[in-house]
């Protein structure tokens, strides 16, 4: 616990958290305007107008979207967390010092992802908050109800934060994969915002190409997909099954996990 406070205390003393915080605020009031119009269009029997049907038209699936409004942006920002975790030690050049002090390299790290998703925890509920509070009162007045009494709800709540949690870990990880911490965020930003959407129009394409609809739903294979996936609550001709997309993401935060522990025991640090 003591390696763990001490790593709280380091990303407390810079700006990048509170920064990081202001963008995830950010990030949550605009999906929710975004999210709260497309319940509103769909729950008023529109929902085919904007490509929204079956399930998904459903009162307790809107409510799910809107209570896990900004969870595409503030993944990217836990994520960001973690690596800055890892590579603010090698930009300010305290690594050193760092495994002097705790020759176990291993126990650092695993305090860093600790902190990390101490971190992580606290944006997935100050996000949740505002999202539980303004989305309540949005459906009770549209009136629909706050369906949070619907297991729907609650499961995409739940995987909501284990999404966070896995993608702080990941942060960790590419971190100790990527040490300079420039590279390290430009790299993990890009893969993440640009890269989804070319898997997305990849897939698309291939779906096209083979004539199957099908095909997309392995686009999944992407974590940033499969978090979407993984509150998306029932699966569809498009989208595999919730659990599918959880499997995706523990498989590559216990990869980069593993990698990154192994790497840096082998590092030469001085």
């Amino acid at each position: 616990m003591n390696l763990v406070r001490s790593e709280l205390l380091k990303i407390r003393t810079t700006s990048t958290w509170w920064l990081l915080g202001i963008g995830a605020f950010l990030a949550t009031a605009v999906a929710f305007a975004v999210n709260a119009w497309l319940a509103h269009t769909t729950l008023s029997g529109r929902g085919e107008e904007i490509g929204v049907s079956g399930e998904q038209a459903t009162a307790a699936a809107q409510a799910a979207n809107l209570y896990t409004s900004g969870q595409y942006l503030g993944l990217l920002f836990v994520m960001l967390i973690g690596i800055l975790m890892v590579t603010n030690e090698f930009f300010h050049q305290t690594a050193t010092t760092t495994f002097l002090t705790t020759p176990r390299r291993t126990s650092v790290i695993l305090a860093k992802l600790g902190a990390a998703s101490l971190l992580g925890f606290g944006f997935w509920l100050a996000t949740t908050v505002i999202d539980l509070l303004a989305g309540a009162a949005f459906l009770s007045l549209d009136g629909h109800g706050t369906q949070l009494g619907e297991w729907d709800v609650q499961r995409a709540l739940l995987l909501n934060l284990l999404a966070y949690a896995i993608w702080t870990g990941l942060g960790v990880g590419i971190g100790t994969l990527i040490p300079n911490q420039l590279g390290a965020v430009i790299t993990a930003a890009v893969l993440y915002l640009v890269g989804t959407q070319v898997v997305q129009l990849l897939f698309f394409l291939l779906s096209n190409w083979l004539d199957n609809e099908a095909v997309i739903k392995w686009q999944v294979v992407w974590p940033a997909v499969a978090s979407q996936v993984m509150i998306s609550g029932e699966p569809s001709q498009f989208t595999p099954a919730w659990w599918v997309g959880g499997l995706v993401l523990v498989g590559y935060a216990l990869v980069s996990g593993v990698t990154g522990v192994l790497i840096t025991r082998r590092r030469d640090i001085a």
